[in-house]
């Protein structure tokens, strides 16, 4: 299956990174799955891509480290020789109220920011030698960067300098490499869940939903088909900021009556 494209997903363990890995299998590519720390997640994920018929390179690696980052690209070139597409689906957030100035750290901000933003840098910096003319690379953000929401001012300010790092890296590896990102609202799944609790999750995705056009919120796998027609279909596309957040941010239309 040497001819088969390669798709290379970090944060590809659990939520949207998981779901863009079996997306993509699904679509006769090969994977490389990189996780940070869920290794029983991501085996289970690597099982379920190999039914489907790909072959599957799993590795432990924290997008933080620069050495990690080309360790995975360089895994993709070594077995394969090439990767055509790069989902930079890992992130990490601090939970911190906005009410609340006190809350964050100058290191908060470090940390996420090492992930959120300089990670996707790192994981592109290691990957664009080994992606041949027509490639994608596909950012996951989030609609907090571009209205300032979100679970601390750290994530939001790391989300809004990932879109710009999309814009700048879109201008740059242009024509070869297409860049775009997806920027979803609230994602159903353990990690909000496991970050404000079950009572609060509960609350804040009928709230989501409840404010949304379309009267719901996104599922790993509706994010998964978004980065994968940007992969696959929007050929004229590059440096775009698709926001995927159910009409969230549009609104639902005011009652207007006599």
């Amino acid at each position: 299956m040497a001819d088969r494209r390669v798709a290379t997903i970090t944060g590809g363990a659990t939520g949207v990174g998981a779901a863009c890995a079996e997306w993509f299998a699904r679509r006769f590519c090969n994977i490389v799955i990189a996780y940070r720390a869920s290794a029983d997640a991501a085996a289970a994920v690597a099982r379920r891509c190999e039914e489907l018929g790909s072959e599957v390179e799993l590795i432990q690696a924290n997008v933080a480290h620069d050495a990690d980052c080309r360790k995975v690209a360089q895994a993709a070139a070594a077995r394969w020789g090439r990767i055509d597409f790069l989902v930079n689906s890992a992130g990490t957030t601090v939970f911190r109220p906005m009410a609340d100035l006190a809350a964050l750290e100058s290191g908060d901000f470090l940390d996420v920011y090492a992930v959120n933003v300089v990670g996707p840098y790192q994981m592109v910096r290691a990957a664009a030698p080994h992606m041949p003319p027509g490639s994608a690379i596909i950012n996951v953000s989030s609609i907090a960067g571009t209205n300032g929401t979100g679970s601390s001012y750290a994530y939001a300010a790391s989300k809004g300098a990932l879109n710009t790092l999309t814009l700048a890296l879109a201008r740059n590896l242009a024509p070869d490499i297409r860049v775009n990102a997806v920027l979803p609202g609230m994602i159903e799944g353990r990690w909000l869940r496991d970050g404000i609790g079950e009572e609060a999750y509960h609350r804040v995705r009928e709230d989501f939903a409840g404010a949304a056009a379309l009267g719901r919120v996104a599922t790993p796998a509706d994010i998964a088909e978004t980065v994968g027609w940007l992969a696959l279909s929007a050929m004229l596309m590059t440096g775009q900021l698709i926001t995927a957040d159910a009409g969230l941010l549009l609104g639902k239309p005011p009652k207007i009556s006599k």
